[in-house]
C-alpha cells in the first residue's frame, strides 16, 4: 500500500517576510523585551504517574508520564544533544509549567550557526504549522515556518524520543506520546539575539537553541542508522569497531547514536587508535573524553560527541574506535550492512588495548557508532542512498564502495577541494516511504525514508558542503510510481538548497532480470530519470550524475551491462562500483 510522503518537520521552503508580531500573552504590548523561553512558560506537559491531574498538555486532560520520560533519560535539566543541537529539557518538577504554547512570544536566544532548533510537539491531532522571526544582533531579521507533529499521531519515524505511555484523568493509556526536534535555517554567520515564535496556540515549544555550526571540523566517516535490532546482548563488553577514513587531519572527534531508543545506553570509556591488523592497533588506544569525563550516559534517541582531541588521522586508513559498555545492552541502533569486520571483547573495559587478544568474536555492523570527524579541512559529501552505495555484494573488508573509490579520487588531486565522503547509503532504504518503522525493536534494518532521515543523515552532518541522492529503484520495485518517487526527490532538494547545501541528483540504474524489475517497474524508473535528465530537475538541482548511462547494457539499456552484474542484475559488481565512481565530474561537487 502506497503511502503519502509526510511533510516532515523541517521547513521547506523559506516564507515571504513577515510583520514583527506581539510578544508573550502576559506581556502589555508588542514593546515587551525577548525574555528568556523558562520565564514564558506557561503550560504544564508532565505529570507524576500518580496524580496525572496535576498536568493538562493537550486541554483535555493527559499528559506525559514523568516517569516514562525518566525511563528515557530524559530528566530535569538534563541536556540533550539531538541531530547536533544541544537542548536542555524544562528543570521542571512534574506538575510544573514546562513548555509554552505557541503565541507570538519573543524569546531571549543566543548564538551563531546553521539552524535553529525546537524541542517541540502539537495537541490538536494533527500538524501545526506556523511563521515566526528571527532576529540577529546586527538588526536584521529573517522569516522561518515551524511545524511540530502531533505528539499522539505524529510520525513516529522523525521523532526525537517516544514513551510508552499517555497519563490521562481516568488512568494511564497504554499508547505512544511522541517528542520532536525540528530545526529551521539561519542567515549564516549572524548572531541571533531573539526568535518571536509563531501564533500557532496547539504548538508547544520546551526548548530551543542555536545548532553551532561544525566550521572547525570535517566529517571523515559517517554510517546511517539503518534499525534497532536485538543484539548480544552484551553485559560488561567492549566493542572495537573498524571505520575506514576519508580526509585525514590532527584531531579527532567519535559520535554516538542512541537513534530509535526507549532506553538510555551508557559508555564506560572510549578510545581511537590507527589499526595494524585485525582488531590489533598499531599503538597503544588513546582515550578519548565526553565532557571531560571518561565516559557518559546517552539518553533515548539522542546523540554524544566526544571532547576534541589532538590525535593524528592519517586519510584512507583503518581506524580502530572502541567503547566499553559497563551494563547489558540487549537492543542497539546500528548500521546493518557495514561490509567490514569489527570485533566484541571479552568481560571487561579492554578499549585500552592495544593487542587484539581480548577480542573474542566479531560482529559485521556498526552499532551505535555513526561519524568519525577530523579537526580543519574543507568539509564533506554527503552520499545519499540505497544498497549500491551501502557498498552490497563488495569484497569485505576491502573498502570497495563507490564512496571509498571517489573519496580516494579526491585525495590524489589537487583541482577541487579533498573533501571528506560520508556514506549514507542504507541497503533496501526508499525515498518516499520506511522499510523500519522508527521505532521499536525490530528484525527489519532498511531504514526510514530518505525524507524522514533527511534531517540527522545529511542536514546535520558534519560540515556538509554537498549532498548527492542516488536513490528510486526500491521505491519503483516495491510500487511507488514515478510521480511519487519525483516529488520526494523535489521535496530532498528543496530542503538541501535551503539549508545552502549543494545537491546533485543521479539517475536510477537499471534492473532488468531481478525479479521484482518487471517491464512496469522499468518504465516508472524510465520515467524518473526522463524527469531527473529534463529541464525541471535542473532548476531543483545543481547537477545531475548519469549513473544510469554509466551501468547500462548500450545493447540493452533495461539491464546493467553484465560485465557490471554481481549476477543479480541488481547491483553493479566492484568494477561497475569503480565505474560511478570514476563518472563523477569533481567540479560538481
Amino acid at each position: 500500500m502506497r503511502r503519502r510522503v509526510w511533510r516532515t518537520a523541517v521547513v521547506l521552503a523559506l516564507v515571504a517576510a513577515v510583520a514583527p508580531v506581539a510578544t508573550a500573552r502576559a506581556a502589555a504590548g508588542p514593546a515587551a523585551e525577548p525574555a528568556p523561553l523558562e520565564h514564558l512558560f506557561d503550560n504544564r506537559a508532565v505529570s507524576d504517574d500518580a496524580r496525572p491531574a496535576d498536568a493538562d498538555f493537550d486541554g483535555s486532560g493527559r499528559s506525559l508520564s514523568a516517569g516514562d520520560l525518566t525511563a528515557a533519560g530524559w530528566t530535569p535539566g538534563r541536556t540533550l544533544t539531538v541531530q547536533g543541537a544541544h537542548l536542555t529539557w524544562p528543570r521542571r518538577a512534574a506538575g510544573e509549567p514546562d513548555n509554552v504554547r505557541a503565541a507570538g512570544q519573543a524569546v531571549r536566544v543566543r548564538g551563531r550557526g546553521d539552524a535553529l532548533a525546537f524541542l517541540v510537539a502539537a495537541t490538536g491531532g494533527a500538524d501545526a504549522t506556523g511563521t515566526g522571526t528571527v532576529r540577529y544582533r546586527n538588526g536584521t531579521r529573517s522569516p522561518y515556518r515551524l511545524t511540530a507533529p502531533d505528539w499522539r499521531t505524529g510520525p513516529l519515524a522523525t521523532k526525537a524520543v517516544a514513551l510508552p505511555h499517555v497519563n490521562s484523568p481516568g488512568g494511564q493509556l497504554a499508547e505512544k506520546a511522541r517528542l520532536y526536534v525540528v530545526t529551521v535555517p539561519l542567515v549564516r554567520g549572524r548572531e541571533v539575539s531573539s526568535v518571536t515564535l509563531p501564533r500557532v496556540p496547539d504548538l508547544h515549544v520546551f526548548a530551543l537553541s542555536v545548532r553551532p555550526d561544525a566550521a572547525a571540523w570535517t566529517g571523515s566517516w559517517a554510517a546511517s542508522t539503518s534499525g534497532y535490532p536485538a543484539v548480544g546482548p552484551w553485559t560488561n563488553r567492549t566493542l572495537r569497531l573498524v571505520v575506514h577514513t576519508s580526509a585525514g587531519g590532527h584531531r579527532v572527534r567519535i559520535r554516538l547514536d542512541n537513534t530509535f531508543a526507549s532506553a538510555p545506553v551508557r559508555v564506560g570509556g572510549a578510545t581511537v587508535a590507527v589499526r595494524a591488523t585485525g582488531a590489533t592497533a598499531r599503538n597503544r588506544p588513546v582515550a578519548l573524553s565526553f565532557r571531560g569525563a571518561a565516559g557518559t550516559v546517552i539518553p533515548a534517541g539522542a546523540q554524544a560527541f566526544s571532547d576534541p582531541l589532538g590525535f593524528e588521522v592519517p586519510p584512507d586508513t583503518d581506524l580502530l574506535v572502541s567503547f566499553h559498555l559497563p551494563g547489558t545492552v540487549t537492543a542497539a541502533p546500528v548500521h546493518r550492512l557495514a561490509r567490514q569486520t569489527s570485533y566484541v571483547s571479552e568481560p571487561g573495559n579492554h578499549a585500552g588495548d592495544a593487542s587484539a587478544t581480548a577480542y573474542t568474536s566479531t560482529i559485521s555492523s556498526w552499532p551505535l557508532l555513526t561519524g568519525v570527524d577530523v579537526g580543519g579541512g574543507p568539509g564533506s559529501v554527503v552520499l545519499l542512498g540505497d544498497s549500491i552505495t551501502d557498498g552490497e555484494a563488495t569484497t569485505v573488508d576491502a573498502n570497495r564502495r563507490w564512496p571509498d573509490v571517489l573519496a580516494r579520487r579526491l585525495l590524489s588531486q589537487d583541482e577541487v577541494p579533498r573533501y571528506g565522503v560520508l556514506n549514507q547509503g542504507i541497503s533496501a532504504n526508499r525515498v518516499v516511504t520506511d522499510r523500519y518503522s522508527g521505532d521499536g525493536v525490530s528484525t527489519d534494518t532498511g531504514g526510514v525514508s530518505a525524507l524522514h532521515r533527511l534531517d540527522r543523515d545529511v542536514l546535520a552532518q558534519t560540515s556538509a558542503r554537498t549532498v548527492v541522492v542516488f536513490q528510486g529503484v526500491n521505491d519503483v520495485r516495491w510500487g511507488a510510481t514515478a510521480g511519487e518517487v519525483v516529488a520526494g526527490l523535489r521535496e530532498i532538494a528543496a530542503r538541501g538548497r535551503e539549508r545552502g547545501l549543494r545537491v546533485l541528483v543521479a539517475t536510477v540504474a537499471p534492473c532488468e532480470g531481478e525479479v521484482r524489475c518487471t517491464a512496469a517497474v522499468d518504465a516508472q524508473r524510465v520515467a524518473v530519470n526522463e524527469w531527473i535528465r529534463g529541464g525541471e530537475a535542473g532548476e531543483a538541482f545543481d547537477g545531475v550524475l548519469d549513473f544510469d548511462e554509466v551501468l547500462r547494457d548500450p545493447a540493452r539499456p533495461a539491464r546493467l551491462l553484465p560485465a557490471y552484474d554481481t549476477g543479480d542484475h541488481l547491483h553493479p559488481n566492484e568494477a561497475g562500483l569503480a565505474a560511478l565512481a570514476e563518472s563523477v565530474d569533481l567540479d560538481l561537487l
